[in-house]
């Protein structure tokens, strides 16, 4: 496969602390992410994997090796390179949603692309568009405070598709919701991804999801390493 979306090339990052000295946490990651490819972060809490993927969502910068998004190698790029890159080929979704309490779903959604550029207008009819498919044409007024936790991180989802990115990075995106809504909230999400041809990392502790996925990845002595599912 060519279709190479996000490529990690012996990426290590190192935290420092004048008090504690140096705790190495990624030591030499290499991973390649495919359009359309759905793989799953499965590690330990304090292994680094929102180290990870801040590194790989350009929210953070390694300490040594390459990172690459949709063939643009981000070493050396400058701060407004990144935000571009960021805002125009990656959506983020995070365990708590993050919606703006005083802008409603449908505003939530349109604010991200009127960042880009888009016009208030064009963005109200995919903001709608978006909300209407993950069964929310009916609370495109409300605001976050007036929707269910399901349906908060529905909206947040629709947030990061919003600009249509080519990457998807989740950290625990249904690790605040109760079994039955995490299991109705990540179908929405996995059939937005393949409907779109995104690629997506995912980190999650929910090993029911883990048959979903194309692969399921777990960090090992500060590598990626590919994990083996029963």
């Amino acid at each position: 496969m060519n279709n190479v979306v996000l490529r990690l090339s012996n990426v290590k990052k190192t935290y420092r602390s004048g008090d504690e000295g140096s705790l190495p946490v990624l030591q030499g990651v290499d991973f390649t992410l495919h359009a359309g490819e759905l793989v799953a972060l499965v590690a330990p809490s304090g292994t680094g994997k929102s180290t990870l993927l801040h590194l790989a969502g350009l929210l953070d910068t390694p300490d040594e090796g390459d990172i690459e998004i949709a063939g643009q190698n981000t070493r050396g790029l400058a701060d407004a390179g990144r935000t571009a890159l960021r805002r125009d080929q990656i959506g983020f979704v995070y365990q708590f949603h993050h919606l703006l309490a005083e802008f409603t779903a449908q505003e939530n959604v349109m604010l991200p692309q009127m960042i880009a550029g888009v016009r208030k207008a064009e963005a109200r009819v995919k903001a709608q568009h978006l909300l209407g498919q993950f069964g929310l044409a009916h609370r495109v007024k409300h605001l976050p405070g007036k929707l269910s936790g399901g349906e908060q991180q529905r909206v947040a989802i629709a947030r990061a598709l919003a600009n249509n990115p080519v990457l998807l990075l989740a950290d625990e995106p249904t690790g605040n919701l109760d079994v039955r809504t995490a299991d109705a909230v990540f179908d929405e999400l996995l059939n937005a991804v393949r409907g779109q041809g995104l690629a997506a990392l995912v980190a999650t502790h929910n090993e029911e999801l883990l048959a979903r996925m194309d692969r399921v990845m777990t960090l090992r002595d500060g590598k990626l390493v590919e994990r083996v599912q029963p």
